[in-house]
């Protein structure tokens, strides 16, 4: 799966990275982290604390018409899915958020759920099948003062700098069932596969 990365030291802020990740059991947010290395230290609470505002969980919801094959009837199924999406910035009406094009691409409707567990209407603004990634939005009006001041534009880096072997936390909506914090190590880069040619980082 593709994931939206971001690099923050546990002492120092280091240079933040959008990444892709060869990973088929994990869709979240995955940050290097230079400092954890440094420290040898497994504590990645600080890094969790301060990069949770930036992330969201995102749900959607589809529905499918299917014929019964009795007198011409169809009925509807709906369906819900999930995943993760990384704040990256705003414009004068919209919060632009990152994620992954399979997450929304079917969606009839998209919700998304900020670190103070508010649920807010998106729309798909973007998609780009080849990379997998898309950008949705949330109308600025429609969010409370009180969600804005909880939640924060994420800093994105560069990932041509990443080193293989370097710790990495991910952070997301695992399953659907709220965010989850892991870590791990990237293992190689610029890995393909047969539904992807953009190059990956397999963790």
């Amino acid at each position: 799966n593709n994931i939206i990365t971001k690099c923050i030291g546990h002492h120092e802020e280091c240079n933040p990275t959008i990444l892709k990740v060869n990973n088929d059991s994990y869709n979240g947010l995955l940050l290097v982290t230079d400092g954890v290395t440094d420290s040898m230290s497994l504590d990645v609470s600080d890094i969790a604390e301060n990069v949770m505002p930036s992330v969201v969980s995102i749900t959607i919801k589809s529905v499918t018409e299917y014929n019964a094959g009795f007198f011409g009837q169809t009925y509807e199924y709906e369906s819900e899915g999930s995943g993760s999406g990384i704040i990256i910035g705003e414009n004068d009406e919209e919060l632009l958020i990152v994620t992954n094009n399979h997450v929304v691409a079917d969606a009839d409707t998209v919700s998304v759920a900020f670190i103070d567990e508010e649920v807010y209407e998106a729309k798909v603004k973007g998609t780009d099948s080849d990379s997998d990634l898309a950008i949705i939005v949330v109308d600025l009006e429609d969010i409370s003062a009180d969600t804005m001041s909880k939640i924060r534009i994420a800093t994105i880096g560069n990932s041509d700098e990443l080193k293989v072997g370097e710790q990495v936390v991910a952070i997301g909506n695992a399953l659907g069932y709220g965010q989850s914090v892991t870590t791990g190590i990237v293992s190689a880069k610029n890995r393909t596969n047969e539904t992807n040619s953009t190059p990956l980082i397999q963790t």
